[in-house]
Parts: C-alpha cells; sequence; structure tokens
C-alpha cells in the first residue's frame, strides 16, 4: 500500500494505476475517514473492493466539523498504526493530507485563518448547505457540524475523483446529507451504504468508544439494546410509532448514567420525524452521552397496520 498526502502525489498514483496495462477502465472506490480504525471501518474498505479495483482511503482529522468545546484537540490520532491495519484490508492508496492540502485557504493564511476562509467559502455553495435536516438531532446539538462535514466530503470527492465512495449506516444523518450533496454536486458518483458493524455487546463501533472505560462500554451496550426494544414492539407486537419509541426510552429508563439526548423515528427519505400514520421502513435514531462521550445509533423498524 502507498501513502501519498499532497493533491499531485494522489493524483499521480491515481493515474499510475489507470496507464498500467489492461486498466483503462479502471474503476475507484473512496473510503473517506478522520483516522483512529477499527473493525468498522475496515469493513467500509472491504465493501470498497467488492464495487472497485483500485480502493482509496483517507485520513483526514477535518477541523470545520468540530466545534467550539469539542474533541478536535483530543481526537485521537493513530497514522502509522492506522496505515498497518488498511494495508492488511487490503487498500491500495492512503491519502493523508494537510490541513493545507485539504484547504489550501490555511496555506495563504496560516490555519486558523484559513480554517475559517474555507468555512466562509463553503458557505457560498448552495450543494454544501445541510439545511434544516443538518439542524435537527445531531445538527441541533453541534451546530455547523454537519455543514463542516460537507465542505471536506466534497474537497476529497474533488480531489480522489472516485467512481464510488463508502460510508457506513451508523452516520445515518450523515449519509443522508452526503447522498443530497453527491446527487447535485456529484451526479457520476455512487453512494454505497454499508452495514452497522457491532461490538459482541451491540454496542456500534465507533473511533470514540475507546474513550470509554469497562463501566462505561457496559453502559454504552444499553443503547443498542433500547432500540431493539422499540424494534421488537412494532414488529413483534404490532406498536404505532409512538409507542415503539415509548418502549424504546422506557428501556433506559433504569441506565441513569446513560444521559439521553434524543430518541425518534424518522423517515430515510427525508429524515424528518414519522408521526402514528405512518406506514413502511422507519430509521429510530438514539443519541446519548455516557461519562464525557457523546454516541448514536439506528436501526430500521417495518410499521404494519393494523396497530395493536
Amino acid at each position: 500500500m502507498q501513502t501519498v498526502v499532497t493533491a499531485a502525489e494522489l493524483t499521480a498514483a491515481i493515474d499510475e494505476e489507470r496507464d498500467l496495462p489492461g486498466c483503462a477502465g479502471l474503476k475507484v472506490a473512496f473510503v473517506p475517514t478522520m483516522g483512529a480504525l477499527h473493525d468498522g471501518h475496515l469493513s467500509l474498505v472491504r465493501k470498497a473492493r467488492e464495487w472497485a479495483d483500485l480502493v482509496v482511503v483517507s485520513i483526514f482529522v477535518n477541523p470545520l466539523q468540530f466545534g467550539a468545546g469539542e474533541d478536535f484537540d483530543k481526537y485521537p490520532r493513530t497514522l502509522e498504526a492506522d496505515a498497518a491495519l488498511l494495508e492488511a484490508a487490503g487498500a491500495d492508496l492512503l491519502f493523508a493530507p494537510t490541513v493545507e492540502v485539504i484547504y489550501p485557504e490555511a496555506a495563504e493564511l496560516g490555519v486558523a485563518a484559513g480554517i475559517e476562509a474555507a468555512r466562509a467559502k463553503a458557505k457560498l455553495n448552495p450543494a454544501l448547505q445541510s439545511g434544516a435536516v443538518g439542524e435537527t438531532f445531531e445538527g441541533a446539538a453541534r451546530p455547523g457540524h454537519f455543514d463542516g462535514m460537507l465542505a471536506v466530503v466534497a474537497r476529497l470527492f474533488e480531489l480522489v475523483n472516485p467512481d464510488f465512495a463508502v460510508f457506513g449506516a451508523k452516520d445515518a444523518q450523515q449519509l443522508f446529507l452526503i447522498k443530497r450533496m453527491a446527487a447535485k454536486a456529484f451526479p457520476d458518483l455512487h453512494i454505497i451504504e454499508a452495514p452497522i458493524v457491532r461490538e459482541t455487546s451491540g454496542l456500534a463501533m465507533s473511533s470514540r468508544n475507546r474513550y470509554l472505560d469497562e463501566t462505561a462500554l457496559l453502559v454504552a451496550g444499553q443503547l443498542s439494546k433500547a432500540l431493539q426494544v422499540g424494534k421488537a414492539a412494532a414488529e413483534t407486537l404490532g406498536a404505532k410509532p409512538s409507542l415503539a419509541v415509548n418502549a424504546a426510552r422506557a428501556r433506559l429508563d433504569g441506565v441513569p448514567e446513560a444521559k439521553l439526548d434524543y430518541l425518534a423515528l424518522v423517515d430515510p427519505s427525508s429524515f424528518e420525524q414519522i408521526d402514528d400514520s405512518f406506514t413502511g421502513r422507519a430509521l429510530m435514531l438514539i443519541a446519548a452521552v455516557v461519562g464525557n462521550t457523546r454516541l448514536i445509533d439506528n436501526l430500521t423498524i417495518d410499521f404494519q397496520e393494523p396497530f395493536a
């Protein structure tokens, strides 16, 4: 596996692969990450390999998507270990850019001023606006997060120019917004959704799980169990949406260590909350803080009339 840092090195490495005999129609799949890799990330690499000849993975901790008081400075940076994991998983090319490569404004103005200039520039592009969806759920808790995320993903798409991009289903709101942005700004790009990978406890894998001690990990595992209770209420007992939410919420009532932020059902096609008239496949979302760590998860639930 080759590692590159600059945009020129990235382009040259991909072009070199395309110039090999028999590779004129080479397909590129891209997996953007912030590093601190775990088995969930590696499953994205394996999914990418199913779709393409060349798998490119990026590692970049994006300052635009972290708000004041969030964990940008302490976010785990484990590039050497991540590179070894990616090579073992079958990635072909690791793109590990600096802030100045992603946001050229930082090279001209300095990092702090350049980041703000990049943020202002992104606000001028309608395709990079998360809109009303980006102000709900995770967006309500982390103002500006999704606009910053869309800015870096679009920039990475420009640099890599992939045929496919693979994202995990755990970050459901993020995935919805990326699909919408790509449809507008990168219509030839196919977004591939990969399923959530879980610990044996049911906890969705996340880089932030490493912040949790043994006791907190046990508490965090209750989030997925609450989702399963909601799913069973709907699909086994015939509960309508509001009762399914109540059942899931009741499962967490006895877990005060998990400070619930939201528990809601949305229509995956619009990311708008549903009411009790809804039938079909919905997405139950949950976010909670365990210790000092914010965790999210989701689960699909099918609602069919008649309700119990």
